[in-house]
């Protein structure tokens, strides 16, 4: 089972179970985290890339993509398109698997809060302020910034750093992103991060679940591949 397909399902469903986890704890009515707010889930969001990243490591991926967003710029960037299918369609099923266990394990809370945008906000992302074209530029920028400062902990200027070191500055990275640039859209920055979640609040039977906004779907899709493009583009260019 360790193989780079296998971790970079096992690395995304962790990532997603403790992320969306993150946000389930701060949003569900009756949680000892309820209303712990925005540095709360932005902590838990840096904590769950570390543990995916390690978790991915461990199981066959030392890559650890989780993000096919990543997955595309380094395939741009190398030129190399090979990994992109195989990778993409697992970190995909991971997300799903992992938001799916975040609905199980807060179970008795879904019926306890009546909101049902608390509920779809816990699976997937959506603008403080709603509009397409500056959104979608919010995600392929906040993605393109995750892909330049993690590609730069890979640069000869970092050689001397210990391997083991990476998963936790990869959390300080997405981290700083949430916290400087999270705000205008929930920063996504991660199609398996969003779509997946969003495909499972879709098809789960979660009490008293409103709509899963799918008119707002494609933006958190579009704008990281879009921001992968563009990176790895210039990565190759640069290189």
């Amino acid at each position: 089972m360790h193989t780079p397909v296998f971790g970079e399902f096992l690395g995304t469903a962790v990532l997603v179970f403790l992320g969306d986890g993150a946000n389930a704890g701060v949003l569900l009515r009756g949680s000892k985290a309820e209303g712990a707010g925005w540095i709360a889930i932005t902590a838990g969001w840096a904590f769950a890339v570390f543990c995916g990243v390690i978790t991915a490591i461990a199981f066959g991926s030392p890559a650890a993509h989780l993000n096919p967003a990543i997955t595309l710029s380094v395939a741009i960037e190398t030129g190399n398109f090979a990994g992109v299918l195989p990778f993409v369609s697992a970190q995909m099923a991971g997300g799903f698997v992992g938001a799916t266990l975040v609905w199980l394990f807060y179970f008795p809370h879904w019926r306890v809060t009546p909101e049902p945008s608390a509920k779809l906000a816990i699976f997937c992302t959506a603008p403080a302020i709603r509009s397409f074209r500056w959104n979608l530029l919010a995600e392929a920028l906040a993605t393109s910034i995750l892909l330049l400062t993690t590609h730069a902990l890979g640069s000869r200027a970092f050689t001397g750093t210990a391997p083991a070191l990476a998963p936790y500055l990869v959390g300080i990275i997405v981290w700083g992103i949430g916290l400087s640039l999270g705000g205008v859209t929930g920063y996504a920055i991660n199609p398996a991060r969003d779509l997946s979640p969003r495909i499972a609040h879709t098809i789960l039977p979660i009490a008293g679940k409103g709509k899963s906004d799918w008119g707002y779907a494609p933006v958190p899709v579009l704008g990281p591949l879009l921001g992968a493009v563009a990176t790895g583009v210039f990565l190759r260019m640069a290189g």
